[in-house]
């Protein structure tokens, strides 16, 4: 690695494996894998320890009338599984002796006992392995080894993979390599608690993705309401906008998603293609720009749906049933995985999940529909639910470094043109990037602040010399919700004052207005006379046009119906 003092961004080396991604249209250079992450120390476990704790598993379940042989070990990174096969055992059925196999449910019945011979805990059961005869029995190793995400990018499973936007995550329980792409997923929930090796997940996906793509073909969208782990990504040539950390702001951005959806959704239209990848050929082969992948990192949706669970729902619900075949992917985590958070409509359009340690086995099933994720090591240690599999996956992480993920920052800074700083010293100007939502954002403000029947509602109140919901309710004939809502508006501007209570209402600080001067009616014209309009000559408006939307909500508040 280079030392700290000197930047990694040089001339491209003669060596051939280094890749060079659209020359002949921009300069972006990928980042060597060798050059910016680290490789990992590994434990040692001896075959000495292995084979007494396999003598020990044999000698506990014996001992309890339960016989196995343990057929097979797993070495993983984390934890061994031991591969245990149910023997036999005599029993006297109607006299006559029979030979009948071991129930799997009695191995699981004595899991803590295991726990207790091996001095391990907690210990998990697998019962059976997928596609195999045996039970999996994994304990804790005493030596953990890292997983360092250089080591799955490296590996033969990562390069294997061919389809898009393919992702890091870890080792089974067997040491072997374990990546997924996000055009399948084609969306990824995390959960877990703290401490529990979320953050660094989510640090693992997107250096996966800055390692394979220019930001002619990728773009992202990070919301980071926490403000402390995913800024660092600020000023690299990826981001549509900078790191997003105003939870006010998250509403209009997922807004911008579903626009930019449909956006997209009409080019394929037009271009006779069913998909991205589709499109993208045609548009090489035409040589036009290619539609880049865009994928939305929320790194607490916790936070998010506190402020408005009702449209953060809708909005993520529709880019999660409709977004993946215009190359749109959502990434999104929380560390609190209650019902209220992980809601059934969110999670059943989420088929991918990976849970870290929890600490109970009800946010195991929130996340999972399962029990397991309680049982969980923590730093790393996850259940990994595929898409495609209903059998829980259980991995250790990818880990990837602060110090690291500075480093590929400050490469991708440095090609556009910045100064690569070192990355204790890593900051952005907001201005660097103008945001694509701050005009929708305000505009939505402003629409919120400024209600259609604001100034009628305030002359209501200026006439009557007092202020109430009902009284709104009844001469603007709308729904309470609206009304309540005007209420609040005129309190703010200091029209009105507090809830006196009681049923008083409110005091109208301001008086009633003086009454506008009548408006001379114009001149008729000597070739053409019209007269003025009148006011009873107008025709009325349909009933439907001022009917709030709130009045249908509930059928016993008042409208114009009755």
């Amino acid at each position: 690695l280079p030392p700290d003092n000197q930047s990694i961004l040089q001339e491209p080396p003669s060596d051939p494996m280094v890749r060079i991604v659209g020359a002949e249209d921009t300069d972006w250079r990928l980042p060597r894998i060798e050059d910016i992450l680290e490789p990992g120390a590994s434990g040692e476990i001896t075959e000495e320890d292995l084979a007494e704790r396999a003598r020990i598993i044999e000698d506990t379940l014996n001992a309890f009338g339960v016989p196995v042989t343990v057929v097979e070990v797993n070495k993983g990174p984390v934890v061994t599984q031991f591969g245990v096969k149910p023997g036999y055992v005599t029993r006297k059925v109607r006299g006559e002796e029979k030979r009948m196999k071991v129930r799997v449910s009695k191995i699981q019945a004595l899991a803590n006992d295991i726990s207790l011979a091996l001095a391990a805990s907690p210990i998990r059961i697998e019962a059976p392995v997928p596609g195999r005869d045996i039970v999996g029995i994994e304990v804790p190793n005493q030596a953990i080894s890292m997983v360092t995400l250089r080591s799955i990018l490296e590996s033969e499973e990562f390069t294997a993979l061919k389809a898009p936007l393919k992702i890091a995550l870890g080792q089974d329980v067997s040491g072997r390599a374990v990546a997924a792409t996000l055009a399948r997923m084609p969306h990824l929930l995390i959960a877990g608690a703290t401490g529990s090796g979320k953050s660094v997940c989510v640090n693992a996906i997107i250096c996966s993705l800055l390692f394979q793509y220019t930001p002619d073909d990728l773009r992202f969208i990070l919301v980071d309401p926490k403000r402390v782990e995913l800024t660092t990504y600020n000023g690299i040539p990826h981001l549509i906008d900078n790191v997003i950390t105003d939870v006010e702001t998250v509403v209009a951005v997922l807004g911008w998603a579903v626009r930019e959806m449909e956006t997209r959704y009409k080019k394929l239209e037009k271009e006779g293609a069913r998909n991205i990848e589709a499109y993208n050929a045609r548009m090489i082969a035409e040589g036009k720009p290619k539609m880049p992948y865009t994928v939305i990192v929320i790194d607490e949706l916790a936070d998010i749906m506190m402020m408005s669970p009702d449209e953060v729902e809708k909005l993520l619900v529709r880019l999660a049933q409709m977004a993946r075949a215009v190359g749109i992917h959502l990434v999104v985590a929380t560390q609190r995985p209650s019902v209220n958070v992980v809601t059934g409509l969110i999670k059943a359009n989420f088929p991918s999940r990976i849970a870290f340690a929890v600490t109970s086995q009800v946010d195991s099933r929130v996340i999972l529909d399962t029990p397991g994720a309680e049982k969980l090591l923590g730093r790393g240690d996850m259940l990994f639910m595929r898409p495609d599999s209903a059998k829980l996956a259980r991995l250790q992480g990818a880990f990837v470094s602060d110090a690291e993920v500075h480093r590929l920052v400050r490469y991708w800074r440095g090609q556009r043109g910045l100064s690569a700083e070192p990355a204790s010293e890593l900051a952005v100007e907001p201005a660097i990037q103008r945001s694509l939502w701050e005009d929708m954002v305000e505009k939505e403000e402003t629409q919120s602040r400024r209600d259609p029947l604001y100034d009628e509602a305030m002359a209501v109140v200026q006439e009557a010399g007092r202020a109430s919901v009902s009284l709104l309710q009844r001469r603007l004939q709308i729904g309470y919700t609206r009304a309540a809502r005007l209420i609040d508006m005129m309190e703010a501007d200091g029209i009105v004052g507090p809830d006196l209570g009681g049923g008083r209402g409110r005091e109208v600080l301001i008086g009633q207005p003086s009454a506008p001067e009548p408006t001379p009616s114009p001149a008729p014209t000597p070739t053409y006379p019209e007269p003025s309009p009148q006011l009873d000559d107008a025709p009325e408006p349909p009933p439907w046009e001022d009917l709030d939307s709130d009045a249908w909500e509930d059928p016993s508040e008042p409208n114009q119906f009755g």
